[in-house]
């Protein structure tokens, strides 16, 4: 292999005669300072000391997700069956009579039958109703909803079954009939079971 040729030096007259040159010459921009040859060493940064007091770095201490965990979740609150909930009401009505009533020995002096209207429909009828019967003396009377259709395909949020069914006990205790009913409970099977109800009323005074 060949060596690389080293680059020739100036002679101390060519390095003179460069140097006047230099010396004459001009700068052609004066305002400019000179560029170092070698830039400046950065300046060591100083490693400050945590301020102590309100602006002292608060250390955190060790945890692991879920160790204060109770291991309890929430259970779902749904609401229990409408016959459940009417069973659960206090009895306003005479025990023993209420006690026939259920048992089915005490047979309706009038009856309704809801199924098959709509909501506004059915709403207007029973108001008539209820106060028709009671002006007319009767006490214990029967609202027919039926029990509502099943549906082919709920999906994934079931809905509930019979608008009517659930729609009637609000509306016997809501004005202007809530003056008149005094209980209110599903009907025996041999009366409809849960596709109706007992409604029993108040005495006209």
């Amino acid at each position: 292999m060949s060596r690389r040729k080293e680059p020739r030096r100036l002679t101390e007259d060519e390095h003179a005669l460069w140097q006047r040159v230099a010396d004459s010459a001009d700068p052609l921009h004066p305002e400019r300072k000179a560029a170092p040859s070698e830039p400046a060493a950065p300046h060591a940064v100083r490693a400050e000391k945590p301020v102590r007091g309100d602006r002292a770095e608060t250390a955190i201490p060790s945890f692991r997700i879920g160790e204060r965990a109770d291991g309890k979740t929430p259970g779902h609150d749904l609401a229990a069956p409408l016959g459940d909930r009417l069973a659960k009401r206090p009895v306003t009505m005479d025990k023993r009579t209420h006690a026939r009533m259920s048992r089915g020995k005490l047979t309706p002096e009038a009856r309704l039958d809801l199924h098959g209207m709509t909501l506004d429909q059915a709403h207007p009828a029973l108001v008539s109703f209820i106060l028709s019967a009671q002006a007319t003396g009767k006490r214990l009377v029967l609202v027919i909803t039926g029990k509502g259709r099943q549906a082919r395909d709920e999906g994934p949020i079931p809905a509930r079954r019979g608008l009517l069914k659930h729609h009637v006990p609000g509306w016997l205790s809501a004005p202007p009939l809530t003056r008149v009913v005094l209980q209110v409970s599903e009907a025996h099977q041999s009366h409809g079971g849960s596709g109706a109800y007992y409604v029993y009323l108040r005495r006209q005074r």
